[in-house]
């Protein structure tokens, strides 16, 4: 096995074959979210600290299973670390946000017009077109999972619904956006770092070179090197110009970043 050209894809159906049958069942609706996430093609090598807490952090607080919901994902690199599939043990970064204290829930005032580039807004369509044709599978997952009358340990009908409810999630979620969003089509400003402007970034002092896509929240994929604006990154680049170092506070420390060009 090349382990420079194995990817995610093929990284999570090794540490898939290498459970028992019954805690592969429990195991692997995480996993694959997780690869999901990042992309099947996307290279194991490629995989840092970083992306791996992103992924925590995108995940609901208010979920009372969220902790549990990590753990197949930190066995699954902590498999990869093994196996030297990855560098280090990729799943200590794996930690979930802290909740925040509830708070009342405020009026809702006019709905927030948003902006999308004419790619994102193609592929949020496309997305939400895959999810809208999905439906009919997970509905005969469920029926399968089902037949099984045994409901006291029924992971696998347990795992659908869930599957069931975060994909109908997404298709509201998405239907709201495209209903509300504004494509721009416009030249971008490139003496400064604003929504749709390209930035490429060098790590100091490592000197890898980034380069990342501001984009609307609803946009973000940084897998795809779209960065929300309202992420600490994004924040942090917004209004500056060519040749300015920032500093972003992540999850494994303050990251540095001197800003090589700015791109429309």
């Amino acid at each position: 096995m090349d382990k420079d050209a194995l990817t995610l894809g093929q990284a999570a159906t090794s540490f898939l074959a290498s459970l028992p049958p019954q805690e592969r069942q429990v195991t692997q609706q995480e996993v694959n979210k997780f690869v999901r996430w990042y992309g099947t093609e996307h290279l194991m090598r490629r995989l840092g600290a970083q992306q791996v807490a992103t992924y925590a952090e995108r995940m609901d607080v208010s979920s009372t299973n969220v902790s549990s919901r990590l753990e197949p994902v930190k066995a699954f690199l902590a498999y990869a670390k093994k196996e030297g599939f990855t560098a280090t043990n990729l799943s200590v970064h794996l930690r979930a946000k802290k909740g925040s204290p509830k708070r009342k829930p405020a009026k809702r005032g006019p709905a927030t017009r948003l902006n999308l580039t004419a790619e994102g807004y193609q592929e949020l369509q496309a997305e939400l077109s895959a999810l809208q044709a999905e439906r009919h599978q997970i509905a005969e997952d469920i029926r399968l999972a089902a037949a099984d009358k045994d409901f006291r340990e029924n992971a696998p009908l347990d795992a659908a619904k869930d599957h069931q409810g975060m994909v109908e999630g997404r298709i509201r979620q998405l239907e709201t956006v495209l209903k509300s969003a504004v494509v721009n089509s416009d030249e971008v400003d490139t003496t400064t770092v604003a929504l749709r402007s390209t930035v490429v970034l060098r790590a100091l002092p490592s000197g890898e070179e980034v380069r990342y896509t501001l984009v609307d929240p609803s946009e973000a994929s940084p897998p795809k090197g779209k960065l929300s604006v309202t992420s600490p990154t994004g924040k942090v680049l917004l209004g500056k110009r060519k040749g300015e170092v920032v500093e972003v506070a992540a999850p494994v420390g303050t990251l540095t970043y001197r800003i090589e060009s700015i791109e429309g």
